[in-house]
């Protein structure tokens, strides 16, 4: 009897090798190693390439057809897609357990149904009569929508040549395996192997397929990163659990704008888009407080207007704590240096908490400003002025460098009944046509601080 060949496989990054590692040499994680059964590829050529073996013509790209796009009924699902869902696109939805991404897809997929297109749901997490009891909550009914509930590809491969629908949604390609690989599901072999699968039946049947993926405590989809390459879209549905809100976020898009965002709102009867983010997120303002400051932040294509509150208290132990919610920590801690260095208060041994209300993550240096500002409010214990904006990123030697898209931000902010904007003088010249708000440009930290303190 032939021996068994056996590999260890990082279920992190997808390296190989021979024997089990300690540490992986290529994404540089602890205790990843998992021993699998090595197979033998097929060698049938019928199963290569998305023409099973037939030669196909080849086209001038002029004359390449466009694709029709399917609405999904939401507003917000439609932006993030770049216009709705392109027919022979594989899209990757991640997020956290219980965040909404079942919820999402069960809505998209009962509004596809209801335009005269065959939807085919397949669960390997719940049975028919679980998505039954939620799809009554949601008021889900109507169309041709069917369910199946499998886990093995090759049947779920048979029903897709049978019924032949126009959407497939896959929940999730963690639980789907393929029998050809030796190994447990959700490993990295199995999914690569499974999400290899689902593409070429995608492509070669000209349907639109949406697969749900797990996601590691760092918040990264789980499985090997060449996941995210072989798909054409890959969102990420994020939300705090303790807020109604949710957002939807592009990451990469073969057929539209990266980095764009929905947001919804997790309600009894689904999830609901949210027609006027910025006046969600600033609802319950405060009036005349010290430690609250508004800025307008770029998510895609879209500004949004989002209150940074900050608290500055002495810390009597004598080791000052610097906790932030919604902004990177080592950010944080290079404005407070700035702060100390450049303003001349003395915040070494204050404990400070920065917090994005809403839940917001903001990743661009344009709230810089508005963070430094709050800082100094609660410092001072001086409100800034309630409609007052502030937009601008901070460098190390305290200018206050400009921005893009600083006229969007600036219409947002009017639109939201905003008087005044402190921005950068760089950005000046594009904010001129501006009548009804007034436009005060800074050049360093210490001219904010005489401004506003």
């Amino acid at each position: 009897m032939a021996k068994v060949k056996t590999k260890f496989v990082c279920q992190e990054c997808g390296y190989e090798t021979a024997k089990w590692l300690g540490k992986c040499p290529s994404c540089g994680e602890w205790n990843t190693f998992v021993e699998e059964i090595e197979t033998k590829e097929k060698d049938s050529k019928s199963q290569r390439g998305i023409s099973k073996g037939k030669l196909e013509k080849i086209q001038n790209i002029t004359s390449s057809s466009n694709k029709d796009r399917i609405l999904t009924g939401s507003r917000e699902m439609d932006r993030v897609l770049g216009g709705g869902i392109i027919k022979s696109s594989l899209v990757l939805v991640g997020g956290d357990p219980g965040i909404g991404k079942s919820t999402l897809l069960l809505q998209v997929a009962d509004h596809a149904s209801k335009q005269n297109l065959k939807v085919l749901y397949v669960s390997g997490e719940e049975s028919a009569e679980q998505i039954k009891i939620r799809a009554d909550r949601l008021g889900i009914g109507a169309g041709e929508l069917y369910v199946l509930s499998e886990t093995n590809i090759d049947i779920v491969n048979e029903f897709v040549g049978k019924e032949e629908p126009d959407l497939l949604i896959l929940d999730s390609i963690q639980t789907i395996y393929s029998p050809d690989v030796v190994s447990a599901p959700g490993s990295v072999s199995q999914v690569r192997e499974v999400t290899s699968m689902v593409m070429r039946m995608t492509k070669a049947r000209n349907m639109a397929t949406f697969i749900v993926g797990h996601v590691t405590k760092s918040g990264a989809i789980a499985g090997p990163r060449v996941l995210e390459h072989m798909v054409d879209t890959v969102l990420y549905f994020e939300g705090e659990r303790h807020f109604s809100y949710r957002i939807l976020r592009s990451v990469k898009n073969r057929f539209g704008s990266t980095n764009e965002i929905g947001i919804f709102e997790m309600r009894e009867r689904g999830l609901v888009e949210v027609d006027n983010p910025s006046e969600v997120f600033l609802r319950g303002r405060p009036v005349d407080a010290y430690g609250t400051v508004v800025t307008a932040a770029m998510e895609g294509t879209r500004p949004l207007l989002i209150e940074i509150q900050a608290l500055v208290a002495y810390s009597p132990a004598g080791f000052a704590k610097r906790i932030t919610t919604g902004i990177d920590n080592n950010r944080a801690a290079m404005l407070l240096a700035v702060l100390e260095k450049k303003a001349g208060l003395a915040m070494q041994s204050s404990d400070t908490f920065i917090n994005v209300t809403g839940g917001l993550q903001l990743r661009e240096p344009a709230a810089d400003l508005a963070i430094l500002c709050a800082l100094a409010s609660s410092f001072k214990e001086v409100p800034v002025d309630f409609k007052t904006i502030l937009i601008g990123e901070v460098g190390l030697t305290g200018e206050i460098r400009g921005v893009n898209n600083i006229e969007k931000r600036l219409i947002e902010a009017q639109k939201m009944g905003f008087e005044k904007a402190v921005i950068s003088e760089a950005n000046e010249k594009a904010s001129r046509e501006l009548k009804n708000i007034e436009i005060i440009p800074v050049n360093n930290i210490r001219q904010v601080m005489d401004l506003l303190f």
